[in-house]
């Protein structure tokens, strides 16, 4: 919602740059997904090593 009215502002204090905003963006995200999935898969490669390594420190609490 904050983003919507912050766009309307945009709008109303300069049109051009609104506008080339809105066509921009959807662009934008497009280039900016392929980032996003190599995050999620890096993270969870982390999660996994940091849950084998912590594997043993686990066990030996649950004995």
């Amino acid at each position: 919602m904050i983003r919507f009215l912050l766009w309307c502002i945009l709008l109303v204090l300069c049109w051009p740059l609104a506008l080339a905003a809105l066509v921009l963006y959807p662009l934008i995200w497009l280039l900016l997904l392929p980032f996003r999935l190599l995050g999620i898969a890096v993270g969870g490669a982390l999660a996994l090593v940091w849950a084998i390594v912590t594997l043993p420190v686990r066990l030996a609490r649950a004995i």
